[in-house]
């Protein structure tokens, strides 16, 4: 196991934080205030992720049915709703921006190392979460999920997916910011 676990922001962009996006949490400001508090104690040991739309000619399969659902979201990668949001973006971390919704994939995997050990937080709960945290589970990385830096669709989508996530020990373990920092 790594000497000390790594802090995954799980998709802290515009386009799930800003009043007005279709994908807006409304869980958001209290989730950011958290992820904050961990990135500072994690300083160093941070990777950020980005979702970014798959480009048009990449698209196979549900993914051209999701992308004609949500038409809205189908911008170049570098528009700015896909920006980190402004209470994080001067976070230091490793950037990793995929086209997907887990990002436990092999950079990731490969940037946190031989055993990885991490915290998980960020949004969405219910979607990019969860679709990180099984996969890494099930290839034998040891996650804590920060129940209260994680940001829902919904408030019961959020809690719908954390019942879930308590239903993997001990590859995952539910824990809120004050416990993960020892407050």
């Amino acid at each position: 196991m790594a000497s000390r676990p790594w802090l995954v922001i799980i998709d802290p962009q515009r386009i799930f934080a800003e009043a007005g996006s279709d994908w807006a949490s409304p869980m958001w400001p209290d989730a950011v205030r958290n992820i904050r508090k961990l990135a500072d104690a994690f300083a160093g040991r941070i990777v950020i992720t980005r979702w970014v739309p798959p480009e048009a000619d990449a698209r196979v399969g549900s993914w051209r049915a999701y992308m004609a659902a949500w038409p809205f979201a189908d911008a170049p990668a570098d528009d700015r709703k896909f920006e980190i949001v402004p209470e994080l973006a001067d976070v230091h971390g490793h950037v990793i921006s995929e086209p997907t919704f887990g990002k436990w994939g092999e950079e990731l995997a490969v940037w946190l190392g031989h055993d990885p050990e991490f915290v998980l937080c960020g949004v969405s709960t219910d979607c990019c979460v969860i679709s990180t945290a099984l996969p890494a589970a099930d290839a034998g990385a040891t996650i804590t999920v920060v129940t209260d830096a994680c940001a829902g669709s919904t408030p019961e989508n959020h809690a719908a997916a954390i019942q879930v996530l308590g239903l993997y020990p001990p590859q995952i373990t539910l824990r809120t910011t004050d416990e993960v920092l020892g407050g």
